[in-house]
């Protein structure tokens, strides 16, 4: 049994959220290098130009990509053979959270109270933190800072079996659609397809957080990633919602078994500051 003390992985979460507001993934920042090379709109091709300016200028500056810093997500998978000492393993992650948006300058965005008071918690805590057990002996963190320009505009439809692919794809589109310049494109799109309701948002999720130009790897999904991102820019929306070919960088679905009498697909969309870390303790 392998022990990590709380420290540890605070410091850990700690760092993963600072990383991530302020360096935009390689894969990202060359998705929009190519698009803007092929983008036939000049306003597309300057909305581009701004944004790979404006993301060169964060990592270079160490400061945020965007002003929305995000509610703080985490994947987590925890090995099986790893012992937490020293404290409470979601409290460790709460501390490392609380430390990035605090020492990193970040601004806080979290209500404690989703309704009513909508007070503010002060320090962007608490996280939504989704764990898995997995074998092993270490402890691996997947990071998002979710901005909610772009999750207001993500959605959830319980759908029925004979709907089947055509029902799915006129969904996905109709949610893009709806949404047109508010999640500030050019956008990823993560579909989640599958499982229960709250499962497959939560394939959705991840989903966003694959690197640009990586396929499902069953073909049959993988082709339908390749359909649905080509209707998407042909809608005209662009970058900024200004017009162009370029409406979103990528789409990416994940999913799971089923039961026999429904199709869940959740529509997960992020803008182009698809910020993401990843590290193992």
């Amino acid at each position: 049994m392998r022990e990590i003390h709380v420290s540890k992985i605070a410091k850990q979460v700690r760092n993963l959220f600072i990383s991530a507001n302020y360096v935009i993934g390689p894969d990202v920042l060359n998705a929009l290098r190519q698009c803007q090379e092929t983008e036939p709109s000049e306003l597309g091709q300057m909305v581009l130009d701004q944004i790979i300016k404006n993301d060169c200028l964060a990592a270079d500056e160490q400061m945020p990509i965007c002003q929305d810093t995000g509610l703080a997500v985490l994947f987590v998978e925890y090995g099986q053979d790893v012992h937490v000492v020293g404290g409470n393993f979601e409290q460790a992650v709460e501390e490392g959270v609380r430390q990035a948006y605090t020492e990193g300058y970040l601004r806080k965005s979290v209500v404690s109270d989703p309704l009513f008071a909508r007070t503010n918690s002060g320090d962007n805590t608490p996280a939504v933190i989704h764990v898995r057990i997995v074998p092993g002996g270490n402890i691996r963190f997947l990071v998002t800072p979710k901005g909610f320009g772009s999750e207001n505009m993500s959605a959830l439809k319980m759908l029925t079996p004979a709907a089947g692919v055509a029902g799915v794809t006129q969904f996905v589109l109709d949610t893009v659609h709806q949404a047109g310049p508010n999640p500030c494109p050019p956008i990823i799109v993560g579909i989640g397809i599958g499982g229960t309701m709250d499962k497959a948002a939560e394939l959705a999720k991840r989903a966003t957080l694959r690197p640009i130009g990586s396929r499902n790897l069953d073909r049959r999904y993988a082709d339908l990633e390749q359909e649905l991102l080509e209707e998407i820019n042909k809608t005209g929306i662009g970058p900024a919602g200004l017009g162009g070919l370029t409406t979103a960088l990528a789409v990416n679905i994940e999913w799971y078994p089923t039961h026999i009498a429904g199709l869940p697909v959740a529509v997960n969309i992020v803008c182009h500051a698809c910020r993401r870390q990843e590290a193992v303790i």
